[in-house]
């Protein structure tokens, strides 16, 4: 007889185990209900004028019977779509980053709302995520991008939600706070590769699990080398093939940034050791990544690409919701492939590795030093190699983090504070060099 089969064991905020953190902050075996009862689930959601928010917006309004809003929150500089949001979901707490922008989002909000109906209570100011992300709710979807998103996630940890974690920047900066005060099943991911992982993990225990194999589009310059690169400009870093992201984002995946980072999260999340966490390039991007167990079996998860499937795990785990994303026509004959990753042309996975095992503050650095150095591409002061010139210099620079102490939030603000300012000095140097 083979192993059973493993069952959902159900947490409560309060009740059994969840006063003592799994070593996975993932566990697709476990289920953290913190609200019980019949009726569609509360869901806050971060970054709502953003990709992952305007998705999940799309699907939440679709299923009224599942899920209903009751706050959304954005940085402040979409107020009219932001107003639209929040009157057509009828929420009840509009939060934004900038207080300069509040005059504007109540004129906003009065127009959507028309005379003698209440408006939603706003939050304002840089904690105003963070003190939505405690609010009363079941969900909390992080769809922030940067490592601005590390204050929320750990509020809504702390105030005992369900966090559905899009800003993966919480987890490599802060991987040791998110671990003190996460409950087992706590946590669940909704970046495409990791939920596709999270789905596949479903298959086996984790004692079964030989490696983790994240995909990677490859990004618009997959088949080019390191010299090629040394002449692309802005416009084809953000034409990715298949995928329609943020600019940020959109960068990192040209540079394989985010490949990097998501083998961090990978091992933060799954507590699989970086030698067991493999990424491999697949232009299709139809396979969202795969999970090799002992016996030789591989698991695959595959979806034409859409984020509204991984939302949808997010939101409505451990159940399903019927046509979140679009499926395969398996009547027409398509071709996938698959090819190793060229570590000369991207280096930015081995750099992600070797600071993910140096730990502590190193990748705040990372993420700080790469965001930074994004943005001088962007504006013109840095070619696209010198990205990850010169995020490996802040990173050399930074040296090996200290040992034997516990990581704090300041640590990581300090640490990123640092990066960014000598991040822009090198760029600056950079620029002046090629000037």
């Amino acid at each position: 007889m083979g192993r059973p089969v493993i069952p959902y064991t159900r947490y409560g905020h309060n009740g059994g185990m969840s006063d003592s953190p799994a070593r996975a902050l993932a566990d697709p075996h476990l289920v953290y209900d913190p609200v019980s009862g019949d009726g569609p689930k509360d869901v806050v959601i971060l970054g709502s004028t953003g990709s992952i928010g305007t998705q999940a917006i799309d699907l939440v309004l679709r299923n009224p019977d599942r899920f209903r809003v009751t706050g959304l929150s954005a940085a402040g500089g979409r107020t009219a779509l932001l107003a639209e949001q929040a009157h057509r979901l009828r929420v009840r707490t509009v939060a934004v980053a900038r207080e300069d922008v509040v005059p504007a989002l109540r004129e906003a909000l009065a127009a959507e709302y028309g005379a003698g109906e209440p408006l939603p209570e706003i939050l304002a100011g840089p904690d105003a995520a963070t003190r939505l992300a405690a609010s009363d709710c079941h969900t909390v979807l992080n769809g922030i991008t940067g490592s601005i998103g590390l204050a929320p996630t750990l509020a809504a940890l702390e105030a005992g939600r369900t966090l559905a974690l899009a800003n993966k920047e919480s987890l490599i900066v802060g991987g040791p706070l998110v671990k003190a005060v996460a409950k087992p099943g706590q946590i669940i991911p909704v970046d495409s590769e990791h939920a596709a992982l999270f789905q596949a993990l479903a298959s086996g225990s984790r004692a079964d699990v030989r490696k983790l194999v994240v995909t990677a589009s490859g990004g618009p310059f997959r088949g080019r080398t390191k010299a090629d690169l040394a002449r692309v400009t802005v416009e084809d870093a953000l034409a990715h093939p298949t995928w329609a992201m943020g600019p940020v984002i959109t960068i990192n995946s040209a540079t394989l940034v985010n490949k990097g980072l998501e083998v961090i999260e990978a091992h933060l999340l799954y507590d699989i050791p970086f030698d067991r966490i493999e990424v491999v390039v697949h232009p299709q991007s139809y396979v969202h990544s795969m999970v090799e167990f002992t016996d030789g079996s591989t698991i695959a998860q595959a979806t034409p690409p859409d984020m509204r499937g991984p939302i949808a795990i997010g939101l409505g785990w451990p159940e399903r919701v019927p046509d979140a994303a679009p499926t395969f026509d398996w009547s027409k004959a398509s071709t996938w492939e698959f090819f190793p990753l060229d570590t000369e042309a991207f280096p930015s996975v081995g750099l992600a590795r070797h600071v993910g095992r140096l730990a502590g503050t190193a990748p705040a650095v990372f993420n700080a030093a790469n965001e930074e150095c994004v943005a001088a591409f962007r504006a013109g002061a840095l070619p696209f190699n010198g990205i990850m010139e010169t995020v490996t210099r802040v990173v050399d620079e930074h040296g090996t983090p200290r040992t034997g102490t516990s990581l704090t939030v300041a640590d990581v603000l300090q640490a990123e504070a640092w990066a960014r300012t000598r991040a822009r000095e090198l760029a600056a140097q950079t620029a002046e060099a090629r000037a």
